[in-house]
């Protein structure tokens, strides 16, 4: 007699709870495929798949987090949420926006010529906040403002110890701060965005947007890079 449990020994839930939540009922779901551990590159992304990204941050499990923020209206982002949802910070959503506009209408002035996007930081006490500022006179974010945002994030975070954990938004799906691809004026995909941020050299969480949740008839990874199989596959191999 063996000592390991066969697949159809295992249970997940007490009771009748495989058979009271079958996967084909749930609207929101994510098809998870296991990775090697031993194939796996030294550094990654983690893609936290169906957790609450605001409920991890507000239960302190991060010390900085990543999102957007524009000098118009900010009343439906992340950072929004944070700052009303964080009793000791003394940071509201319009304070956030008039900052960010201060912060614009000064670089007019003062530093014309420098290249954006610009990371404001927000400090909430229980948790900093970079804020990737939207380029003035745009209504979105290109990949070229994500990778250089990133390689600015990066520099803020080496050796830091105290601003780690970090996670970050994916940047995708957002209402105010869209992300555009100016060649196809359309999002660019979710690997895509790992990529650029993978390259500009950051390593922490990223947490998929809500919309992605419902992609359960595709195959999902837990961190990034994905395996070289994937590669192969889109190559035509096996």
């Amino acid at each position: 007699m063996t000592d390991h449990a066969t697949e159809q020994d295992m249970k997940l839930y007490d009771d009748e709870g495989d058979l009271l939540l079958p996967s084909e009922l749930a609207a929101d779901k994510v098809s998870l495929l296991p990775q090697d551990p031993a194939a796996e590159v030294e550094g990654r992304l983690r893609i936290l798949w169906g957790q609450n990204m605001l409920r991890d941050m507000l239960e302190g499990r991060y010390r900085t987090v990543i999102c957007s923020v524009n000098d118009e209206d900010n009343s439906h982002g992340m950072v929004a949420q944070l700052v009303e949802l964080i009793t000791t910070s003394q940071w509201t959503a319009r304070s956030v926006t008039s900052y960010a506009k201060m912060f614009h209408d000064s670089v007019t002035i003062h530093a014309a010529m420098d290249r954006e996007p610009y990371i404001l930081k927000y400090d909430l006490d229980s948790i900093l906040v970079f804020a990737m500022l939207r380029p003035k006179g745009r209504d979105h974010f290109t990949p070229d403002d994500i990778s250089r945002g990133f390689q600015t994030i990066v520099k803020m975070l080496r050796g830091r110890r105290e601003r780690l954990p970090v996670a970050s938004v994916a940047f995708l799906g957002a209402r105010s701060n869209r992300l555009l691809d100016p060649r196809t004026n359309a999002e660019p995909s979710f690997e895509s965005v790992l990529r650029l941020m993978y390259d500009a050299g950051y390593r922490g969480d990223v947490y998929p947007a809500p919309q992605m949740w419902r992609f359960g008839n595709v195959g999902v990874f837990p961190s990034y890079p994905f395996p070289s199989s994937l590669d192969r596959m889109r190559a035509g191999g096996f």
